[in-house]
């Protein structure tokens, strides 16, 4: 079974961002010339991923916006003579198309597992992607390629890993490495959230970007199911996935590429310098800039 399906939850308030997220969702932050949830969705049709559910709350009404077909737009830009840009207004509203883009409101327990929940139920029986929004890869092989492949191989969940020093260990999920193979794939059985440095048991970190099968969906229903027997603390996907690792197949793939987060204000504002910094255009005026 290939997998065609994807989730990019997208519900978050973009807490560490306030106050510039107050009014913009942080997934329609500009990175470059694009805001930051496109590169994910472009990254997704470029794997072949053809049905894409963006799960929100409220508040999030620019992203279907953006995403959405505008007729009347093209045809006045094309009037006015500005080809290229209803071109590229023209294109924005193909991805849609293209990934098949429906939206769904998330509902239940605080968590970064409650949209994946809430995205399979709708999805059925299938392996599927998930990733966040506030991650951009820059790779010659899409991320999402790279883990759809690690998938064929292994037929078991997979998360997307990047070496990392020891002193950041602190900031990730940390995969208990049980055996590596060839082209940085590796099986785990276990991932340990935020560890020390001293108890960091690999010097991997996963980074926003998973095949999640009906296994970890499981896993994910019985924390949800406890939550609402005792209604405390939150439901995490990596919880979901130490759980399945314990006594089932899992798998990690180091991802061949650059990442940037753009989580939180210096993150956000590296991925931004960056990109602009390997723009034809823009990328000689900001190296003129930094050298006056």
């Amino acid at each position: 079974m290939t997998i065609r399906k994807a989730v990019i939850p997208a519900a978050g308030i973009g807490s560490r961002l306030l106050p510039l997220t107050k009014a913009i969702p942080k997934e329609m932050l500009p990175v470059g010339d694009k805001p930051v949830i496109e590169h994910t969705v472009r990254e997704l049709v470029a794997s072949g991923i053809t049905d894409i559910t963006i799960v929100v709350s409220a508040g999030k009404s620019l992203i279907q916006d953006h995403f959405r077909p505008n007729p009347a737009l093209v045809a006045q830009l094309r009037a006015d003579g500005k080809s290229a840009y209803a071109d590229a207004v023209e294109e924005v509203g193909e991805l849609g198309r293209l990934g098949h883009i429906t939206y769904l409101d998330q509902h239940g327990p605080y968590g970064n597992g409650t949209p994946v929940l809430n995205a399979a139920r709708n999805l059925g029986d299938e392996p599927m992607l998930v990733l966040w929004p506030d991650d951009v890869f820059v790779a010659e092989i899409p991320r999402a390629q790279q883990l759809i492949d690690a998938y064929n191989k292994t037929k078991s969940p997979v998360l997307a890993l990047m070496p990392m020093e020891p002193a950041e260990s602190g900031r990730y999920g940390v995969p208990v490495v049980e055996e590596t193979f060839d082209n940085g794939l590796m099986r785990i059985t276990g991932l340990v959230e935020k560890p020390k440095p001293e108890d960091a048991p690999s010097s991997f970190a996963a980074v926003g970007g998973y095949v999640v099968t009906p296994g970890i969906i499981a896993e994910l229903d019985k924390q949800v199911a406890e939550w609402y027997s005792h209604r405390t603390g939150e439901v995490y996907l990596t919880d979901a996935i130490n759980a399945f690792a314990g006594s089932n197949a899992a798998y990690g793939q180091v991802i061949r590429g650059r990442w940037y987060d753009t989580g939180n204000p210096a993150d956000y504002l590296t991925a931004q310098f960056a990109s602009a910094l390997n723009h034809p255009q823009y990328g000689p005026l900001l190296r003129q800039l930094v050298t006056d």
